[in-house]
């Protein structure tokens, strides 16, 4: 998501070689390997321990998904290596008795909502096309791929029962009401490319309000000060990835900034304090590493997507959770039911739970998050084939957590929706301000890749001071 002094030289630093580089060894020595690249400026870290000159909120609210044992991430996204086709080999049902679903196998709009209902309904389709009338059905996980696989089941006369891990429904879409004066979503909260898919129109007909949502942020240096947002630094993206795409092999995006020569920006500064090079950075930290969740080095060159320049978003801010509600309520959903070991042969399937039960099934379809089977909380036995275990392997699990604050008054004299920063280290490059959209003063911070799986360790006190300390640039000055 796009959701995103004088003319002198800052020190000499190679702040590209450090942004790039998160997360992956290679990076030094892709970048030693190139030859030095150019000046970059020295960046400006605000030490957190100091207190921040932002008012304390008076509700906070965050997300942890890469320590959440039923998620082990926030969504799929294309690692270096991984190709669609692994996400097609993790959609073939095995010996017709075990089903995948789940955003990670969506042939189209994998890592999003409708991704993930797609994917839930074509497991249904596989399912009919070789169960007889009335076999019983067992599906692993009651988030929305889940609910839309048992619902559709349910309609064709098979006996389905529903098993959630968690204590209730949704997986990763959860909307929370309780101490807000509006529903406040903890996973998705959007609806992206409106022209094409129906979910705003399904919304609307469940009378829950979407608005819509510009990607054209409101970009501010670390002193706050208002600044147009420089295409230099995705264009340098998209030419490197035009680069990457002619490459005999697959090659991370910051492999392809890097041997393309794309990341040789100018450090020099302009009147605003700001360089070429601060521009790429802020395309990396708002765009590529939100829409992914990871870094650069991890992402394909030849998978990741260009941006999306369509501006059809909307925000959902009556409950993303009443999506799922009807199907839950007609289902039989089982909760705090963890599923730890599948069995299955020619004659049927066997599941065995957390706290010993045995369930027995002639067929199931699994939705668990993909961080969930990389991490093989879920035992397979005889073991999944290898074009299965080979796709788990290679597709990527991002990172996106969220912090949300509602203060007693605003703080900020901007009605910007969306905010962004440039020119400084941030562990939370991109807000929504849900003032403009609700009328109440709260603010969704977002913080993705390596941040957030770093955040993600730390308490809620520690949490909220980096979370402070990045919206400063947005302070009413006095």
């Amino acid at each position: 998501m796009h959701t995103p002094r004088n003319s002198d030289e800052r020190p000499v630093m190679k702040r590209r070689t450090f942004l790039l580089g998160t997360a992956s060894g290679l990076s030094v020595m892709v970048l030693a390997a190139c030859g030095a690249p150019s000046p970059l400026p020295t960046p400006t870290v605000v030490p957190t321990t100091a207190p921040s000159v932002i008012p304390q909120p008076v509700a906070m609210q965050r997300t942890s998904w890469s320590v959440d044992p039923f998620a082990r991430g926030s969504f799929s996204f294309p690692a270096v290596g991984a190709t669609p086709e692994h996400r097609a080999a993790l959609a073939v049902p095995v010996i017709d008795r075990v089903f995948f679903a789940g955003e990670a196998t969506a042939a189209t709009e994998p890592g999003t909502v409708q991704g993930a209902r797609e994917s839930g309904l074509r497991a249904a389709d596989q399912v009919q096309s070789v169960a007889q009338s009335g076999e019983r059905i067992t599906v692993i996980g009651a988030g929305i791929a889940g609910l839309a696989a048992a619902t559709q089941l349910r309609s064709a006369g098979y006996s389905v029962i529903v098993v959630e891990a968690r204590d209730r429904v949704g997986g990763r879409i959860e909307t929370v009401t309780k101490d807000w004066p509006m529903p406040i979503e903890l996973g998705p909260s959007f609806i992206h490319n409106t022209t094409v898919n129906t979910l705003d129109d399904e919304f609307t007909a469940l009378g829950v309000t979407t608005l819509p949502f510009s990607q054209v942020p409101e970009a501010r240096t670390r002193t706050g000060e208002v600044v147009p947002v420089n295409p230099v630094g995705a264009e340098a993206v998209a030419a490197a990835l035009v680069w990457a795409a002619g490459q005999p092999q697959d090659v991370s995006v910051e492999r392809a900034l890097v041997d393309s020569g794309e990341n040789q920006l100018s450090a020099s500064l302009n009147a605003e304090g700001l360089s070429e090079a601060d521009w790429l950075e802020y395309e990396i930290s708002t765009r590529l590493k939100m829409d992914s969740g990871s870094t650069p080095s991890e992402e394909s060159g030849w998978y990741t997507p260009s941006p999306d320049t369509a501006d059809d978003d909307y925000v959902v801010v009556g409950g993303y959770g009443t999506l799922l509600k009807a199907d839950a309520d007609a289902l039989d959903v089982t909760m705090s039911s963890v599923v730890t070991f599948i069995a299955y042969t020619d004659s049927g399937v066997s599941l065995r739970l957390g706290a010993g039960e045995a369930l027995s099934a002639d067929r199931v379809i699994v939705t668990v998050p993909l961080g969930v089977l990389k991490d093989g909380a879920v035992e397979f036995s005889p073991a999944l084939p290898f074009a299965h275990k080979g796709a788990i392997a290679a597709l990527g699990v991002g990172v996106l957590d969220k912090i949300w604050l509602r203060f007693d008054e605003p703080f900020w004299d901007t009605s910007a929706p969306l905010w962004t920063v440039v020119g400084t280290d941030s562990d939370f490059p991109v807000w929504v301000n849900m003032l403009p959209i609700t009328g109440e003063p709260v603010l969704m911070g977002m913080v993705a890749a390596e941040n957030a799986v770093r955040l993600a360790e730390v308490s809620d006190e520690e949490f909220l001071a980096s979370a402070l300390h990045s919206l400063e640039p947005f302070r009413t000055a006095e």
